[in-house]
């Protein structure tokens, strides 16, 4: 049989897991599941015959050696800062190596190597990063194949609840790791290109600075810009393009709402506030306030924030019980982030019979026989249950496909590398829309950059 090590049993890899078993007799596969707790990674087999569960410290190395050594693939779900402590080891004992994550500039490093001993460390091949290169890329390559040349490129993924799930103000619950919502576009500025023009959104401002999209079928939704999309202007072959713009899809009003705790200061990751393990959420947020003898901590929020009391924001501040002056942190030693995220985790996480859903939207514009048309690309996936989310298919489910194909050499190609090649994509995608996850194109004339287009209509 052949053998796959998955390193991190997280909640990620519930589908991921679950397609491999599915597959493992088809396909010879036995699993073997690694995890710093145990008893996550004996859930995660599902007492399968197929699937052995065992303890691995991946900073250990007399625990993760032996491990990596015996496979003949290894998947690291881990973090993506310690998937280079299992990259190392790949290299080492000349194994082929999957994750859903960024290429990191540690991994980069490693491509000479990778490519001298013929191994394939395919990265970025979840949801996002993943399913969105795979899908951008099959229209833009299809563009060129025919002659076309491409205008306008904008990408969105916004990983958000459910309609039927939707039951707050903000309209907005964590589908995915809750400290990379808090954190979501610090340390560095947006940078894009529009219409030829380069623009940067320094971090004060990228909330207020939005773009709308409408997708048929399930509404308007808003978008922010991601840190830095001109990094995959070359990756994609768009060095001329005139505009190129990847962003985060929410439901309209979030990012409104969302910057009050940007401007007050709330979502700060750089320093850690005192006594804060005794701190309520009352004075968590009047400490980012003004001293006043006579106001109020509501009314100095209003005040800095210029919120009338019958706006919708005030109603989403109250809805998130910031102003209880008897619910503690908790938390010692806190950094405003940290302190944030634990409020809104207890009124965003997921209920049991919650839904989640992934959102992704591609613009595409292009010249043609000296037409200029547009071709708009949307999926809407929707999760089972919280044993099966949109999230952890969509992240899952490409992770699983692409192991495979590298074990029944589909995918040859050496070296660090994420997923726009034909040989990956195209087998990928057609896989994928047997799971439900499909994309619907619309093409129209082009009629340049709009921020506030619409999909659909």
């Amino acid at each position: 049989m052949r053998e796959i090590l998955i390193v991190g049993a997280g909640k990620s890899t519930s589908a991921l897991i679950n397609y491999l078993l599915d597959q493992a007799e088809k396909e010879n596969l036995y699993l073997r599941i690694g995890d710093l707790d145990l008893e996550n990674a004996k859930k995660a087999c599902r007492d399968h015959a197929r699937c052995e569960a065992f303890e691995l410290d991946v900073f250990n190395q007399e625990s993760r050696e032996p491990a990596i050594k015996r496979a003949d693939i290894v998947i690291s779900m881990l973090p993506a800062r310690f998937h280079i402590e299992v990259a190392k080891d790949c290299v080492k004992f000349e194994k082929d190596m999957v994750t859903a994550s960024y290429i990191s500039d540690e991994m980069k490093a490693l491509d000479e190597e990778v490519k001298a001993k013929g191994l394939v460390f395919m990265n970025e091949i979840g949801v996002d990063p993943g399913i969105d290169h795979m899908s951008a890329m099959q229209v833009i390559d299809r563009i060129r194949d025919n002659g076309g040349k491409m205008l306008l490129f904008e990408s969105f993924t916004g990983g958000l609840v459910a309609p039927e799930s939707d039951d707050n103000l903000w309209n907005y619950k964590f589908t995915w790791n809750p400290r990379n919502v808090v954190v979501a576009g610090q340390g560095g500025v947006a940078e894009f290109i529009q219409e030829g023009k380069y623009k940067y959104i320094p971090y004060h401002r990228l909330f207020r600075r939005t773009e709308f999209l409408k997708i048929e079928g399930h509404g308007k939704f808003e978008g922010y810009a991601n840190r830095n999309s001109l990094k995959y202007q070359s990756i994609y072959g768009l060095d001329n393009i005139l505009t190129l713009y990847r962003g985060t899809i929410r439901k309209v009003g979030f990012s409104r709402a969302w910057n009050m705790f940007v401007q007050l200061g709330m979502t700060d990751d750089s320093f850690t506030m005192e006594d804060s393990e005794n701190m309520s959420y009352r004075d968590f947020i009047n400490s980012f306030l003004p001293y006043s003898p006579s106001d109020s901590v509501e009314l100095k929020v209003r005040h800095n924030l210029k919120i009338d009391q019958d706006d919708i924001m005030w109603e989403k501040l109250i809805e998130l019980d910031l102003f209880n002056p008897n619910k503690k942190l908790g938390i010692k030693n806190a950094t405003p982030a940290q302190a944030l995220q634990k409020i809104l985790m207890e009124k965003w996480s997921l209920s049991q019979d919650d839904k989640d859903m992934i959102v992704m939207y591609h613009k595409f514009g292009f010249e043609l026989n000296s037409e200029k048309k547009q071709i708009d690309s949307t999926m809407v996936h929707i999760g089972e249950n919280q044993s099966n989310t949109a999230m952890a298919q969509t992240v899952g489910l490409p992770v699983a496909m692409a192991a495979i194909m590298i074990l029944n050499k589909e995918i040859e190609t050496p070296g660090v590398q994420l997923p726009i090649q034909k040989e990956v994509y195209g087998p990928i995608l057609k896989k994928l829309e047997s799971h439900g996850i499909k994309f619907k194109e619309k093409e129209t004339e082009y009629l340049g950059y709009n921020p506030f287009g619409e999909v659909g209509n």
